[in-house]
Parts: C-alpha cells; sequence; structure tokens
C-alpha cells in the first residue's frame, strides 16, 4: 500500500471513530449509523405507522430493517434484500440475492404473497470508485431500478425512500421520479456526514401510469 493511501485510510479510521452517530451506534448496539438517518428522516415525515409492510432494499447489515420494525408492530411485515448477508431480525423476512436478478425479483414476489406494501426503503449504495461521473451514474441506476420494483409491488398510496448522490444524473432522477409520483421531497439528515454527496429522495401517491 501507498503511503498517500495509508495515509488516507488512517484519516477515515480516525473520522470514522469519532463520529458522534458511530459512537451511539456502537453505545447502543446497533447495526449501524444508517439507524439515526432513517430515524431523522422519520422525526421529520412520520414514516412510519403500525401494520405496515414494507420492503428494504440493500438492507444489509440491518440499520434500516432494525429502526424499522421497532417501528410498525410484531403484526406488520418487513421483506429485506441485499446481495450481502444479513444476520436475522424477528420480524424480519431476510432474501440474499442481486436486486438486477429475475430470480431474486420472484423471490421478493412469492414473499409479497398478495399483501399491500406500504412503504419500499432503498439504502443501496454502489461500489464507489471515486470518479463523480461514474459514481453518480452508478447510484442513478440503482434508484432506477428502486423505482422500477415500486412500480410493480407498492400500493397505489404507498411511498418511496431511496438514497441517492448528489451528482450529474441527480436532476434526470428527479424529474424521472416525478413522472411516477404526484409529491417528491428532497432531504439530507444531520446524521448524514456533511461532506458526503449522499442524499435522501422522499416520493409520495403514485400516478396512475
Amino acid at each position: 500500500m501507498s503511503k498517500k493511501k495509508s495515509k488516507s485510510s488512517s484519516n477515515w479510521l480516525k473520522e470514522h471513530f469519532n463520529d458522534k452517530y458511530v459512537k451511539l451506534s456502537l453505545k447502543n448496539n446497533l447495526r449501524s449509523r444508517s439507524w439515526f438517518k432513517l430515524q431523522q428522516i422519520d422525526y421529520k415525515y412520520s414514516l412510519f405507522k403500525k401494520n405496515m409492510n414494507i420492503i428494504d432494499l440493500g438492507s444489509a447489515p440491518g440499520g434500516w430493517s432494525n429502526y424499522a420494525i421497532n417501528r410498525i408492530g410484531s403484526k406488520s411485515e418487513i421483506i429485506a434484500c441485499d446481495i450481502l448477508p444479513m444476520n436475522p431480525i424477528l420480524g424480519v423476512k431476510f432474501i440474499q440475492g442481486d436486486l438486477r436478478k429475475y430470480s431474486t425479483l420472484k423471490s421478493i414476489h412469492q414473499s409479497i404473497k398478495g399483501k399491500k406494501i406500504n412503504f419500499i426503503m432503498s439504502d443501496i449504495s454502489p461500489n464507489i470508485s471515486g470518479n463523480l461521473i461514474i459514481d453518480s451514474l452508478k447510484s442513478t441506476n440503482l434508484c432506477e431500478l428502486v423505482l422500477q420494483i415500486s412500480i410493480k409491488f407498492l400500493d397505489k398510496h404507498g411511498f418511496i425512500l431511496i438514497k441517492s448522490f448528489h451528482g450529474t444524473e441527480f436532476e434526470s432522477l428527479i424529474k424521472k421520479i416525478k413522472l411516477i409520483f404526484f409529491e417528491v421531497k428532497i432531504h439530507k439528515p444531520d446524521a448524514s456526514r456533511s461532506r458526503s454527496r449522499e442524499i435522501f429522495i422522499l416520493a409520495k401517491n403514485k400516478k396512475n401510469n
């Protein structure tokens, strides 16, 4: 490893373990600091209600699913999916698979069993290359995949929360979301690092496309 990469890694580790939300997640035995991002968005927009059915995409290690199941109650259901493994959470059905593959989407469909899906949330991130244009395109492609899934599975009065990255493709993505949903909001919670380009899109009320 070069001295430059070594220094960069050292700086990242120092920033990570000095992070307020990393410390809080460790103190409270949470799966990840992403718990606080969802919590803050929930406080602002009142995302969760009892007895909702939710799909959590890009769920590993389980921070969002863990937060959500505590908010919606044991009679609800969360179907979580990630290409990476995830330790079990009571009340959450986990499917490990690649969302770009038909077999994974088929497994999600079979797990729904005709239930109304009220909320689809996605904390998916692409593998970051460091090239802003490439990373923006990768992020947008994943967001568009989530949009296609929402068209297929989301109830008419349901809503989605998608993590994206502010970049060259962002405005184009927002236009596509507005073609599908009547109401679109953009939000960056305090728990999202200020230097991070991640941003969250909340969309409600599907149009009759």
